[in-house]
C-alpha cells in the first residue's frame, strides 16, 4: 500500500531531521530485533533517513512520518537478510513469513516498543563494554544524542566519545551479544549503568547542552517511560524507584522553567503554581517505595538516587524558594558527596550552602573547584561563582564570570540569560 503524503512543506529537510531525532531510538531497537546487530541496525535507520531526505522534499511529508521511517528501515533489514549468505539460517530465526512479506508488520504496540527499548539499553550496557562505553553507546542509540552532546554530558573530548561508540558496537558484534533483557545476577550487574544512562538521557532533555531550546521534552518523556517500565520489571530495587521519583519530581517543574518566548526561568523565580502536581504526587509515591525497598534490602544507607530524589522532594514540598529547607538540602548533598564523590555534586552542594549559610562559605567551596580538570569548560561553575559574587556586591568580578559562563555554554537560551545577568552587573 502506497503511503499518503501531504503537500511539500516549506522545509521538509527540517521535518525529516526532527522526526528522525525523535524516532531513531525506536527504529534502531525494532530493527535490532530483526538483524541482531546494533551497529547494522543504526546503519539501516540512517539509510531510512537518507531515503526520507531524498523523497520527502520531492513527494511531500507522509501523513505518518514516523511509521514511514520505521517501515523503510524494516524493508532494508529484510533486504539485507535476504542478501546474506546465511539467508537460510536467518530465515529460520526470524520466521519464514518474511519470504512472502510485501509490507513489514504494523508498528509494534507501546508495550513492544518499551520491551525493545529496554532490550536496547541492557544490550548496550553489557559487561563486555567499559562503563563509559556502555553509557555513550546507549545515549547515542536510545537518546538520539550526537557525539558532541554526549561529550558535553561526560565533560570529555568529542574524539574520545566517538572512539568509545565505534569500539562498543564492534565489540558487541564480535562477541555476539544477545539482544535481550537479562535475568538474575546478570541483570543486577548491569543495573547501575542502565540507571545512569536513563538519568543522563533525562538530563539532556531537561537542560539541552546545545541548540536553540532549553528543553527537549521528548528525551524527558523517553527517560520517564523507561524508568517507569524498569520499576515494573524490578519492583524490589530501591534505586529503580528512586530514579523514577527523581525524574518525576524534576519533570514536574518543566512548564515553569521557561518563559513566554522560551527563555530560561531560574528556580528562585519560577511560578510554583505551574509545577505539575500529578507528577509531584507520582514522585512522592515512587520515593516512598524506594525508602520502603531500601529499608529491607540496603545495609549501606540510602543510595545516590534516593538522596537526589529526597533533595528534589524538599524543593517540591516548599511553598517558595526562600522557605525551602536549605540546611537539610545541604546535608543531603554532603551525604551524596560522601556516597558518590563528584565535582558536580560539590558544585550543587555549594548552591545549597549559599542559601543555608551564606555566599561566603559557598564561595570557598566553589574556589576549591576552579582547578578541577573536569570542570574546566563546564559553564555552570563560573555561572554559580558569578551569582555568589553578585550577592556579595563584587559586581565587576561577577560580570566577568557571567560572560565566561556565556562563552562556554552551547545552548543559545542559556547564553542569552547569562549575558543578561552580566549586563545587570554594570
Amino acid at each position: 500500500m502506497t503511503p499518503k503524503h501531504t503537500q511539500p512543506t516549506e522545509d521538509p529537510r527540517r521535518t525529516v531531521e526532527t522526526v528522525y531525532r525523535l524516532e531513531s531510538p525506536r527504529i534502531i531497537a525494532a530493527v535490532t530485533r530483526t538483524v541482531r546487530d546494533i551497529g547494522i541496525a543504526e546503519e539501516l535507520a540512517q539509510d531510512a533517513l537518507v531515503a526520507a531526505l531524498e523523497q520527502w522534499p520531492r513527494d511531500g511529508v507522509p501523513d505518518n512520518p514516523a511509521a514511514w521511517l520505521m517501515t523503510t528501515a524494516r524493508h532494508r533489514a529484510v533486504d539485507l537478510i535476504r542478501r546474506r549468505e546465511t539467508y537460510a539460517r536467518k530465515l529460520t530465526e526470524i520466521g519464514r513469513s518474511l519470504e512472502t512479506t510485501v509490507e513489514p508488520p504494523e508498528p509494534p504496540t507501546p508495550e513492544d516498543i518499551d520491551d525493545d527499548l529496554l532490550r536496547l539499553v541492557f544490550t548496550a550496557c553489557h559487561p563486555v563494554l567499559s562503563a563509559e562505553s556502555r553509557i555513550a553507546l546507549t545515549l547515542r542509540l536510545l537518546g538520539g544524542l550526537t557525539t558532541p552532546e554526549i561529550a558535553r554530558a561526560f565533560l570529555v573530548p568529542e574524539p574520545t566519545v566517538a572512539q568509545r561508540i565505534v569500539r562498543a558496537k564492534r565489540t558487541l558484534a564480535t562477541k555476539n551479544v544477545a539482544f535481550e533483557v537479562p535475568y538474575g545476577p546478570q541483570r543486577e550487574a548491569r543495573l547501575g549503568s542502565v540507571l545512569e544512562v536513563i538519568y543522563l538521557i533525562f538530563n539532556e532533555g531537561y537542560a539541552a547542552t546545545a541548540g536553540d531550546d532549553l528543553l527537549r521534552p521528548a528525551l524527558c518523556e523517553d527517560a520517564l517511560r523507561l524508568a517507569r517500565v524498569l520499576q515494573g520489571l524490578m519492583p524490589k530495587e530501591p534505586e529503580v524507584h528512586a530514579l523514577t521519583a527523581l525524574l518525576e519530581l524534576q519533570a514536574s517543574r518543566s512548564a515553569a522553567r521557561t518563559g513566554p518566548t522560551g527563555e530560561p526561568v531560574l528556580l528562585k523565580d519560577q511560578n510554583r503554581a505551574r509545577w505539575n502536581r500529578m507528577l509531584i504526587a507520582r514522585g512522592f509515591t515512587a520515593l516512598s517505595r524506594a525508602e520502603a525497598a531500601g529499608a529491607t534490602t540496603s545495609t549501606s544507607g540510602p543510595g545516590p538516587y534516593t538522596l537526589q530524589a529526597t533533595i528534589a522532594a524538599c524543593h517540591a514540598h516548599a511553598a517558595s524558594y526562600d522557605t525551602t529547607d536549605w540546611p537539610r538540602i545541604a546535608a543531603l548533598y554532603a551525604a551524596l558527596a560522601a556516597r558518590s564523590p563528584s565535582p558536580v555534586v560539590e558544585l550543587n552542594r555549594a548552591v545549597a550552602v549559599s542559601m543555608a549559610e551564606g555566599p561566603v562559605q559557598a564561595l570557598r567551596i566553589i574556589d576549591s573547584l576552579t582547578t578541577e580538570p573536569t570542570l574546566r569548560d563546564y559553564h555552570l561553575l563560573p555561572s554559580v561563582r558569578a551569582d555568589l559574587l553578585q550577592r556579595l556586591g563584587r559586581k565587576e568580578e561577577a560580570r566577568a564570570d557571567f560572560l565566561r559562563a556565556a562563552s562556554l555554554t552551547q545552548n543559545e537560551r542559556e547564553r542569552n540569560l547569562l549575558r543578561t545577568r552580566a549586563e545587570e552587573c554594570l
